[in-house]
């Protein structure tokens, strides 16, 4: 049987037959058109690094989910150098009415916009109330059809995150293959959060996960509750833990001011919060996706 040739007599590579087959791969699927925007809720002071830190997750999650629409909004930003929250909703429900004249300007047969302009997805791995309250604010501010998730924790990936963070500041060392634990600097580790008794709460249960992935015990404290973090400590070496360590169970963005440094009185070293770890950009997409309905495997991620 003859081959295709290209120039000067060599072989074309020519693509690969579809797989068949209930073990074929899934093909990977674009956003649907004319989904809702995805719009990452950013809390905290807006910074260059903060900034940085959300445009990392951002294209994390339209690299799984291509052709997604994705913006940024801060819950205390200006609208000149850091666009608010209120403000980056009103350009997407504008932006989508926009469309929509543009297809019937056209002569395409198109339904009006329904449903939401925008999925909101907040910035935080566990609840916090005040923060809560006033994103769902800015959304009623913004009077743009929009819907809210739920924050990205608990989730398995996060006690992966807090284990690479760990190993990363020298305070767990992790199996390259599965990132289990070999041997571990610290034999107790204190997991810091913000949100008060409720996120404490939350936090334990990404505490129970990297607990298992550890083998060391694993005791979630409240940041911006005095008091907190050193009593956490001082019951975990009540309890035979001698070597502990402070992982930071948040983002970043969301960190208050001389949190980690108040927090230091636990003596105890710190590892770096959370931060743009990629499994954080995929909860993120995972949240637009599981409100909007869409399959993960339909769109070539998967959070497991």
């Amino acid at each position: 049987m003859s081959s295709p040739t290209g120039p000067a007599g060599l072989p074309v590579r020519m693509p690969r037959p579809r797989q068949s087959g209930r073990h074929r791969r899934p093909e990977p699927l674009a956003a649907p058109e004319g989904a809702p925007a995805l719009v990452l809720a950013v809390p905290g002071e807006p910074s260059a690094a903060v900034r940085a830190l959300a445009e990392e997750l951002v294209s994390i999650a339209r690299s799984e989910l291509p052709g997604l629409q994705a913006a940024i909004g801060f819950l205390d930003g200006d609208d000149t150098e850091y666009l608010s929250l209120t403000g980056v909703l009103n350009e997407a429900a504008a932006l989508r009415v926009e469309r929509y004249e543009l297809a019937r300007a056209a002569g395409r047969e198109v339904d009006e916009p329904a449903g939401p302009a925008a999925v909101v997805v907040p910035l935080m791995v566990g609840p916090d109330e005040a923060l809560t309250v006033r994103i769902r604010q800015a959304v009623v501010d913004s009077g743009a059809p929009a819907e809210l998730t739920d924050v990205l924790g608990p989730h398995p990936l996060l006690a992966e995150a807090l284990h690479v963070r760990l190993s990363e500041a020298g305070l767990a060392r992790a199996d390259r293959a599965r990132l289990f634990t070999v041997a571990t600097a610290a034999d107790g580790i204190v997991l810091a959060t913000t949100g008060g008794a409720e996120a404490v709460q939350a936090a334990g249960i990404t505490g129970m996960l990297l607990a298992a992935r550890l083998a060391v015990p694993v005791m979630a404290a409240a940041l911006d509750e005095e008091g907190s973090v050193a009593a956490v400590a001082a019951q975990l070496r009540g309890s035979g833990s001698a070597q502990l360590a402070l992982a930071p169970y948040l983002v970043g963005p969301e960190l208050g001011a001389g949190l980690l440094a108040a927090a230091g009185a636990a003596d105890c070293p710190v590892a770096e919060p959370l931060g743009a770890y990629p499994a954080v950009g995929k909860l993120v997409l995972s949240q637009y996706m599981t409100l909007l309905g869409i399959a993960p495997q339909q769109a070539g991620t998967s959070v497991r």
